[in-house]
């Protein structure tokens, strides 16, 4: 072999070795940055490829695919069959920021997550899209349906305490296992709409999405939006009194304990008119279940303060307020504590414990609580996503039901439930006249919540298991509730 030849050899050698190199550092090495840059359109096309994940139900009825659309990349676009549940399920469209399950679970949709390190090594350097797994949430999508339209149709006890509201939240969950059975926010949005214009792009995306925006609609509020809680806050409080020994359901109250006023840090407290004395009420001393049926402030302003706010406090914290709740989608924490990290004078710590004060929740927040009175005490770990199927149909992941604390005893739960259940046989839950002629023992607690000189109330209930939490925005008046 000649001098020169072996010089063209080297040099051939030298440039495969080059662009061999330069090949693999760009779609193995650095694959992952240069799929992530927003200039890459390859990224979405090899995402929505038809091959994305579907959404079930947990009996396995369809909730969102991946259909056929020649104008979408890949010829497909997503497709949503239940639209009370876009909220919760999200959307997703090629070159825009998806939201909801769609969001937090899309490399797992995608198929980026879920598969072995081989085949996703393959795929990269192929640029084979890869295959997209399939979830299974808990919801029951006939559970999803009765709430959906039973939100839109007031049902009048007695004609007079029912007002429609378009704006609210509702979860309904299993107390023993943790899984969310049915999540309504309102407003809403058309995810199948949101997924049409944000495709075609230009002005009509832009005015449905400021319409959507300007409705705060894209927001989760189960999730997301705080609110005052009211009285059903109360059952924290009660949790706490019956459980430390603070109180028992038969302690004695006074007419000047029960209906007030009181004063703590120089600020007034009642008095009380929930009692509807001497109507309602005609006489004194009554118990703490009495109080509790009947929404006194003035009582439970005293249980807090009795307890003091370590011990309150503690049992705020195994319910798990002011942290952040474990769950398949992110979740606002709910708040008892002052946002300056001051400590709760005595005044505010009277009103939190009838949850006003510097009270804010989640209807997810409350929905644990509830689940605790209905599981003996036990705090289970809420949950959305049942279980992750890849391609093969065999399982990636499969949720089981997770303890999160013991909260309280048994005896204290089960006081709590015969609490709740004489709500909605007393003057407390008087809206709620159909409870009383069900045949099945329906226990809960009502709530309205005071925002301010002008505004209207908040108002929320908190039935029995499945726990239904309904918490209405302060723009709209109190729903009556079933």
């Amino acid at each position: 072999m000649t001098k020169s030849i072996r010089k063209l050899m080297n040099t051939f050698i030298l440039a495969f070795l080059v662009v061999t190199g330069s090949l693999v550092y760009w779609q193995v090495v650095n694959a992952d940055n240069v799929r992530a840059t927003p200039h890459n359109e390859r990224a979405f096309i090899g995402e929505n490829c038809p091959l994305r994940g579907k959404i079930f139900d947990r009996n396995g009825v369809l909730l969102a695919e991946s259909i056929k659309d020649a104008n979408a990349p890949c010829g497909y676009i997503r497709h949503y069959t239940e639209p009370s549940l876009s909220n919760l399920i999200g959307y997703y469209v090629a070159g825009f920021p998806p939201h909801g399950i769609e969001a937090e679970y899309n490399d797992i949709l995608s198929g980026e997550a879920g598969s072995n390190a081989m085949d996703h090594l393959i795929g990269h350097t192929l640029h084979v899209a890869p295959v997209g797994n399939d979830i299974y949430l808990t919801i029951d999508v006939r559970i999803q349906r009765v709430i959906n339209q039973d939100f839109d149709t007031p049902n009048p006890p007695d004609n007079k305490l029912v007002y429609a509201s378009d704006r609210g939240a509702i979860v309904v969950s299993n107390p023993h296992t943790g899984e969310v059975l049915a999540m309504l926010s309102r407003p809403s949005y058309d995810a199948n709409k949101m997924v049409q214009t944000l495709s075609a792009g230009g002005k009509h995306w832009e005015d449905y999405f400021n319409q959507v925006n300007k409705e705060n609609a894209l927001i989760d509020r189960p999730l997301q939006a705080r609110y005052i809680p009211g009285s059903i806050f109360k059952t924290v409080t009660l949790l706490g009194a019956l459980d430390s020994d603070t109180y028992t359901l038969d302690s004695q109250w006074n007419k000047q304990q029960s209906l007030g006023p009181i004063v703590y840090d120089g600020s007034r407290i009642g008095p009380d008119k929930n009692l509807g004395y001497p109507f309602f009420t005609p006489g004194f001393p009554i118990t703490t279940e009495y109080a509790y049926s009947n929404s006194d402030n003035v009582v439970f302003a005293q249980i807090g303060v009795k307890m003091g706010p370590q011990r309150w406090l503690d049992y705020t914290k195994r319910l798990y307020f002011n942290q952040d709740i474990p769950f398949d989608l992110p979740v606002a924490q709910s708040s008892v504590l002052n946002q300056n990290g001051q400590d709760l004078s005595t005044w505010q710590l009277a009103e939190d414990a009838f949850g006003q004060g510097v009270d804010y929740v989640t209807p997810l927040q409350m929905s644990l609580v509830d689940n605790t009175v209905a599981n003996d005490g036990i705090l289970m770990k809420p949950y959305v996503v049942a279980r992750i199927i890849d391609p093969n149909k065999q399982p990636i992941q499969i949720t089981a039901a997770q303890q999160l604390n013991q909260v309280v005893n048994n005896q204290t739960a089960n006081e709590v439930r015969q609490s709740m259940f004489a709500v909605t046989r007393c003057n407390g839950g008087y809206p709620s006249v159909p409870i009383r002629t069900s045949p099945w023992g329906i226990m809960g607690k009502t709530g309205t919540a005071e925002l301010g000189t002008g505004q209207p109330p908040i108002a929320g209930c908190s039935p029995r298991p499945p726990t239904i939490p309904v918490i209405q925005p302060g723009n709209q008046p109190l729903r009556s509730w079933r």
